[in-house]
Formats: structure tokens, sequence, C-alpha cells
């Protein structure tokens, strides 16, 4: 049976090459239905009101030639999965692995990552985050510009590929997270709004007409895309671009449904699934239970974290950063979650955010120092490690790992990766790719950059240099951060202080004018430098030193306790200590 939603359309005729055009029969409320039954890989498209043009299927699995070619039939159920054995990972004490397929490897493929996945193993990760990786137009683009969400992108390895690469992560002990972007559509290929009321072309986000969630069917194309991942792909969990940009006024909210329809999933296959919010509300009503009058999500991110971190190890203060020049607000979002959780953000020239709820499990917040877009969105798409010497680097994994919420790695970030990650696009279409590029410069132009800077996105090389360089790892400076991060998860997992959920196990000293910040959680001190002069940091008398870094100081010793309320570090320096 052949099924599209068209409201819009008098009539739908389904095309395949060398078949006549099958009339489909309408069905009512806008579906149109046919008794045609497709093989794996027979191409079809619509054809709309006799227009003489085929359109691909808003359903499609796959895209072979792109996102303006005809459909082709994929059966998913074809795939014979390997991970019977599989029972989930849940989020609770997990570390997460952001990576974007296109340049995780060279060749750019689901089969190229399947042979990196070790490497994660090795790391200790246990979730992979996967940038989008539904069909878009072009060859190469960070995936947020989407525009048919149920296809694979054809180029990374399409829907088969897809299933192979979650088969060998279950295979493996890895989870997967998938990013999906539910808040808008791209600018090319777009062509659901030909066949019903897909966007409210009246309201608009930051990348164009909002979706239009006041349409049953249109929420239930969103709702059935997410369990298609979960139940079609064996995905263990979604994350959920920008939900701040989801327009809905409706009683049950669309994340409360998906939250309830996710959960009803996970009951029937027996294992958990997650689903993770981005958001920049502050406001922890999407984690909070259902029963308390909140969404139900399992965990969303807190940028607020992200930012002091990166103003600590930085001295960075300009735009959003602003708020957390002082020490003070690292040691705020390392206790509360939320910096802005009422308080006045000067970036936005308002009062921000809300406070979470002490009884909200800490592992509900994702927390990172880099990730896709605070590297990416850089006018040069710099990362850390092109600006941080190794002391600093050094004290940002700590910061990352041993953060009291979920943390995230993103690719490379392990052996301080040389590589950018920069913002790249391929637009076909000669006047979208000039639009996005001055739009680029222009941007960072009125932010105070130099535009000369600022990689053009169509270009190959800028795509081309944000691969990683793998067997840069293997030696150096990038061999001993890669060292750290493996000695650090592999301490967090050793540590049940530092998976206490509980923020009543959070506390934290800190000294804006010394430069010093220690955060408690439980029985475990971390205490940081970040000055360029040694400093005292204070810890708890008697603590034993589990981990310190390798500036620390010729006066620690791992295994040691400290008989003083003080330790003494070295510039730019860390260490990790348990009382006890």
């Amino acid at each position: 049976m052949i099924e599209v939603w068209a409201p819009l359309a008098r009539s739908v005729a389904l095309h395949r090459p060398g078949a006549d055009g099958t009339e489909l029969t309408p069905r009512g409320d806008g579906w149109f239905t046919a008794d045609v039954s497709l093989r794996g890989g027979e191409e079809y498209g619509f054809e709309l009101d006799g227009s003489g043009v085929v359109r691909p299927d808003p359903r499609s699995r796959r895209q072979p030639r792109g996102v303006h070619d005809l459909s082709a039939w994929f059966d998913p159920s074809a795939h014979r999965w390997a991970d019977g054995d599989w029972t989930g990972r849940q989020l609770a004490g997990s570390v997460i692995y952001e990576l974007h397929i296109g340049t995780f490897t060279p060749e750019g493929t689901f089969d190229a990552a399947i042979e990196r996945l070790d490497h994660l193993v090795r790391l200790g990760i246990q979730l992979v985050e996967v940038l989008p990786v539904n069909a878009f137009n072009g060859t190469h683009n960070w995936g947020y510009d989407g525009v048919l969400w149920y296809a694979v992108h054809e180029v990374y390895g399409g829907p088969a590929g897809y299933q192979r690469f979650v088969d060998a992560c279950h295979q493996r002990g890895l989870g997967v997270i998938q990013d999906v972007v539910y808040n808008h559509l791209g600018p090319s290929g777009n062509y659901l709004p030909e066949y019903g009321p897909y966007l409210r072309e009246a309201e608009r986000n930051t990348w164009g007409s909002s979706v239009n969630l006041d349409e049953p069917a249109v929420r239930s194309y969103i709702v059935e895309n997410a369990l298609m991942w979960m139940r079609d792909y064996h995905v263990d969990g979604l994350r959920l671009d920008a939900v701040h940009a989801l327009v809905d006024t409706s009683e049950r909210h669309l994340l409360q449904e998906l939250s309830e329809r996710t959960d009803a999933l996970s009951a029937h296959v027996g294992r958990p699934l997650t689903l993770i919010a981005e958001s920049d509300m502050n406001d922890a009503t999407l984690i909070m239970p259902r029963e308390a009058e909140g969404y139900g999500l399992t965990a969303q991110w807190s940028d607020d974290y992200h930012h002091g971190l990166h103003v600590a190890v930085t001295g960075e203060t300009a735009g959003y950063y602003a708020d957390f020049a002082p020490l003070s607000a690292l040691a705020k979002a390392a206790t509360k979650g939320f910096f802005h959780d009422g308080t006045w953000s000067s970036f936005r020239g308002r009062n921000h955010g809300h406070p979470i709820d002490p009884q909200v499990p800490t592992w509900r917040l994702v927390t990172f120092a880099q990730d896709h877009d605070q590297i990416g969105n850089r006018a040069a798409g710099d990362r850390l490690s092109q600006t941080l010497d190794e002391r600093s680097l050094q004290i940002a994994a700590v910061l990352t790992v041993l953060a009291p919420y979920t943390p995230m790695l993103f690719m490379g970030e392990e052996w301080a990766a040389s590589t950018p990650w920069q913002f790249f696009t391929s637009h076909p279409e000669p006047e979208l790719g000039r639009a996005t590029a001055e739009g680029r410069i222009e941007e960072f132009a009125r932010m105070g950059w130099d535009p000369s800077i600022v990689p053009d996105p169509q270009d190959p090389e800028t795509f081309l240099r944000s691969k990683l360089k793998w067997d840069e790892a293997e030696g150096g400076v990038h061999a001993r951060l890669l060292e750290t991060y493996r000695h650090l998860i592999a301490l967090r997992r050793s540590e049940p202080d530092l998976n206490d959920p509980a923020f009543a196990s959070l506390s934290a000293d800190v000294d804006d004018e010394q430069r010093w910040i220690r955060l408690g959680h439980g029985r475990i001190d971390i205490a940081v430098n970040l000055a360029d002069e040694a400093r005292l940091v204070p810890v708890r008398a008697g603590a034993e030193v589990l981990w310190a870094t390798d500036a620390a100081g010729s006066g620690i010793a791992v295994g040691e306790p400290v008989t003083e309320p003080t330790i003494s570090l070295a510039g730019r320096s860390a260490a990790v200590l348990r009382v006890g």
C-alpha cells in the first residue's frame, strides 16, 4: 500500500520509471492511497495536480540521486541485525562522544566510521551522538539543512549503511544518540509545502519559516519520524535540536508527546531510550517528570557550564561570554546547573532562566567544553587546541570529564586535534551558495571579526580542512592528551562519588583574584589553579591524591594523603583528591 498526505492537492499520481502513472485515491483528511507494492530499490515519486513534475515522497527512506530526484523504496526489515543481546545504555553514568560522519574519517562514510569505533571503546565512551544524517541538498553539510527527515544521506552510505553503523556500535557496547532537527527545514529541496501546510509562513525563526505544529498530521510526521530512528534503526535515543524554536501552544506540547511515545516504545523494545533537548531557555520544565507538569525528557544541554569553562581556560569575554568573566560563574554553573537562573543576561538585555529543582538528578544535564556549535560557529572554526597550550588543555579535560553532569566530548577533542571544524556547505545552486558565504562574512563583520579569517563555506577546502587527521593522535602532545582523557574517564567510572546524582553533594570554593577553584563532589575534591603562578588551593585535610596533571608540582604524590587544608599547585594545573 502506497499512501501520501497531500491536502493541498486535488489529485496525486504515483510515477515509476518504465511504468504508467497510477492515480491515488482520496481517503479523507488529505490522504491519498494506492494498492501498489514496491520492491526494494524501486524508484518512484508523486505528481501533484497533473503538473508534469514528479516530487520525492515526503516520507522517503532513500534518495539515491539527491533530494530533488526520485525516491527509492527501502525495506528496513531486510537488515539482519546482530545486536540481539543489546540491552541498551542509560544516560546516567555515561560519557557521550559527538561526531559528524562526513568529517570523522577521510572517507566520510558510515562504513569508514565503523573502523574507528574501537578507538571510542578504548577511550571509555558509552554513547555516540551523531550529527544529523537525514537527506539534505548537496554532498556535504553539517546536516542541519535537512529537507527529507525520513531519508538517510546517500553519500554517507544511505539507510543500509546507517543500519550497519548502529549494529556495529551495539556489538562494541556503544549506544547511539541521533541528532534530529524538527524546528525548521533547509533552504533547498524542500517540497513539503507543495503537499501540505507543513510550515507557518507568517512565523519565522532563525532558520526560516517555523514548522506548523498546529496541524495534527505535521505533528504525527514528526513523532513517527522520531520513533522510526529508535525502532527501525535501533538507535538508543535522540538529541532534539533547538527545541526553543518549536512554536507549540497546544494543551499537550510536542515534547511531552514525544516523551510519552518514546517511553512506550522503550517498554515495548525492553531497553532504555533517551531524549536530550538542546535549549537556550535555561528551563528545567523540559526534564521535570510529566506528573510534575514537566515534559519528561531525559536530559538537556547546559550551555552555561560550557560558557563558564570556556572563559576560565581562554579568558575570552566577548558577546555572551561577558557574564561568565568571574570564576564564580563557573562555580555556580558547576553546583546549580545554570548560571542564569533568573539573573540578568547582558547579552540578552533581560533576566534569563529559572532555577533547577535540586531534586533533579545532576546527570540530566549534558555539559561540554567543545561541541559542533561552539567550535563551528566561531569565525575560523578553531578548537581550543589551536589557541591553548597543553597545561590549559589538561585543565579543560578535567573540568569536562569530571563535571557533575553527563560529559560530552567533540570528535578529536580527546587528542587535541589540530584540524579546525568550520562551517561548510555544498549548495549546488550558485545563488544560494553566494548568499550563504556572503551572509556568513557579514554576520562576523557585524560582530567585529576580521572578515578575512572567515572561510568560504562553499569552498570544498573548508570541508576538507575539517576532517580529522587520525595519525596525529599517535605521538607528542596529542598522545599525551589522549592518555589524559582515557585516565579521567576511567577515574570517573571507578569513583562512585563522581556519579552521585544529588545536587546536595556538590560544593565549590573560588578565588577570582588568585584564579583558583575547588569543586567538591561528595568525597571528591577537584582543585584547579588557572593562574600562571603557583597557588595554595584549599582542599579537605587528609584527602588522598588520586590524579594530577603533569605540571601540578613535584610535591604532589599520587596515593599520598594531604596533611594540610591546602594543596600547592603549580601554575595552570589541577589535582583530583578523595577524602576518606
